[in-house]
């Protein structure tokens, strides 16, 4: 009996302490809890929130890119791409299948590409699909496959405005032209928001945005569309019929310096440039390449000329018999032109004639004059390889400088350096810089001016220069006519040099055209590289090219005629 009651003493002694140990468990589960609730509340809040809210970025869209009336040049459309995290998909072949069948894509590589990057969290598969075809993937629920929006450049003109709008890459950054040149102000700025993600990474919900995506800043270039097709179009049929190396035209506002068109050949498609290898063709030519200029710089050694007071458009310079030795060398014009005044000189092209003027005042009065006019220095345009060409300083110059200098040999230029130079003589001797932006009013009146010639010399040059496209005064750019518009201009046939020198078979052509010349508002300049066949003088290759552009230039831009037969003009009036 006492052995009953010493088992039952000792089953309820062990009862009370599984109880006691049952109350502690309880007790420091309470505590722990407590603890957990109170607190670490903060801070477990933190993790969990780290593991569930997901901070993601928001996209900004590049600024629109504009021709100076508003017509689009460069725009982004929203697009979506395609990216996996790998360790989530690598290791199941029938979701990789069905993205590769989705995506058009080789199974097996996608396969191989995405357990390639098994280490890492974010991969792309395919980039810029349109919303409707990445919603289809994404609608399939693959493990694993998500969707990013984005921004996709798009080029409404397509070639017509490449060389001068350029493009950016996939990742939105600009890589040639003025995209180029304004990336930073063209970006957006990306914005960012919070959102609660499960444990494989899909957005449950949105919480909240922490910063808005700021678009990037709109671009209105100098240009005037209207004028870049046309120039385009006509320098494309030029360049085509000539089989020509390549080929550029600008067109220059005399007035404000803006650029109104700006092409080259060949040209390239902005939308489409895995196939291209010659890199060449992203080349904006008429700011990045350089030539010989040859006769339009006879402008600049006449100016030169009546500037030194020995001068003036009456002085006789004799060039017979077509021919000068200077030092050995030949310098020899077309043809025997004979006695000629100073006008003529322009008139005829005369390279005798130029190198008898430069023997007499010397180099520097040219080079100075040429400086002042902005060779030698870049436009200042910003535009991504700009060249400033080369203006020689011997110091000692040499007979044979001299004289080639007078007829644009030895110095070098680019086509919008050369409309600027010519737009100092259109604007009565002022020279302003040269933009590829457009200029409100306000800065078109704060345009820096300088005075590089005088008024009296610049408008002698220019009545000189009318003599050029002028048949009944034997000028050599009859095809540079305009119908009912005065024109003033100076061809150019440049030789090429070549591995042995210069090359009497390869030519470059130019024309620089002033329009209208009673009153220039255009500067032209059209050259063409190397054209192939009979034909290669300036006045037969490049100035029908001025004669299209220009035309059409006046209709559009609604320039009064200035050169109009007084009984046509009788019946306009009565009309």
């Amino acid at each position: 009996m006492n052995n009953t009651k010493t088992d039952v003493a000792f089953q309820q002694w062990r009862l009370y302490l599984v109880l006691f140990f049952m109350f502690l468990c309880v007790l420091a589960i309470a505590w722990k809890v407590g603890e957990l609730h109170i607190l670490e509340k903060d801070f477990l809040q933190s993790q969990g929130d780290a593991r569930t809210i997901r901070t993601v970025p928001l996209v900004a869209n590049r600024g629109l890119i504009t021709d100076r009336n508003g017509e689009p040049l460069a725009i982004s459309s929203p697009v979506k791409s395609i990216w996996v995290n790998p360790g989530e998909i690598a290791d199941d072949s029938s979701a990789i299948n069905q993205l590769a069948q989705g995506l058009g894509l080789n199974a097996e590589a996608l396969a191989l590409d995405i357990r390639k990057h098994r280490a890492r969290e974010f991969h792309y598969i395919k980039r810029r699909l349109s919303p409707v075809e990445a919603d289809k993937i994404l609608s399939l629920k693959i493990n694993g496959v998500y969707g990013q929006q984005e921004y996709q450049r798009f080029y409404p003109q397509g070639e017509v405005a490449a060389h001068l709008v350029g493009f950016s890459n996939v990742d939105d950054v600009g890589q040639e032209g003025l995209e180029l040149t304004y990336d930073e102000w063209l970006r957006g700025i990306p914005g960012r928001r919070q959102v609660i993600k499960d444990r494989r990474g899909h957005i449950i919900e949105e919480l909240n945005t922490i910063q808005t995506a700021q678009p990037g800043n709109n671009l209105e270039l100098s240009i005037d569309f209207r004028l870049q097709s046309l120039a385009y179009k006509e320098l494309k049929d030029e360049f085509v019929m000539r089989s020509a190396k390549s080929a550029s035209i600008v067109i220059l506002d005399v007035d404000t310096g803006e650029v109104l068109a700006m092409a080259n050949q060949p040209s390239y498609n902005p939308h489409n440039k895995s196939n291209i290898t010659d890199f060449s063709v992203f080349r904006n030519r008429a700011i990045t390449d350089v030539f010989e200029p040859g006769s339009p710089m006879k402008a600049f050694t006449i100016a030169a000329a009546l500037e030194s007071g020995i001068y003036n458009p009456d002085t006789v310079i004799e060039t017979s018999p077509g021919w000068m030795m200077v030092k050995g060398h030949t310098i020899q014009d077309i043809a025997n032109y004979g006695t000629l005044d100073l006008t003529r000189v322009i008139t005829k092209s005369s390279n005798v004639g130029a190198s008898k003027i430069a023997l007499r005042i010397g180099p520097q009065a040219i080079r100075d004059v040429l400086e002042r006019v902005g060779m030698g220095q870049v436009t200042g345009t910003g535009f991504p390889g700009e060249r400033a060409g080369v203006l020689p300083n011997h110091r000692r110059w040499s007979d044979v400088e001299t004289a080639t200098l007078a007829y644009g040999y030895g110095l070098s230029t680019t086509a919008l350096q050369l409309a600027q130079a010519y737009s100092v003589i259109a604007d009565g001797g002022i020279r302003k810089p040269v933009s590829l932006i457009k200029l409100d009013a306000e800065a078109v009146d704060a345009l820096p001016r300088e005075r590089a010639l005088s008024e009296t010399v610049s408008g002698q040059v220019l009545a000189m220069l009318e003599t050029v496209v002028d048949p009944s005064r034997g000028g050599s750019a009859r095809d540079a006519r305009v119908p009912f518009y005065k024109v003033a201009g100076k061809t150019g046939t440049v030789h090429v040099v070549g591995k042995f020198g210069y090359e009497d078979n390869r030519h470059n052509s130019l024309f620089v055209g002033l329009i209208p010349a009673s009153d220039p508002k255009l500067v032209v300049v059209v050259i063409v590289y190397e054209p192939k066949g009979s034909e290669h003088y300036g006045g037969q290759v490049a100035a029908p090219v001025f004669s299209r552009v220009a035309s059409g230039a006046m209709r559009i831009l609604n320039i009064a005629p200035d050169d109009v037969p007084e009984n046509q003009l009788t019946q306009l009036t009565l009309l």
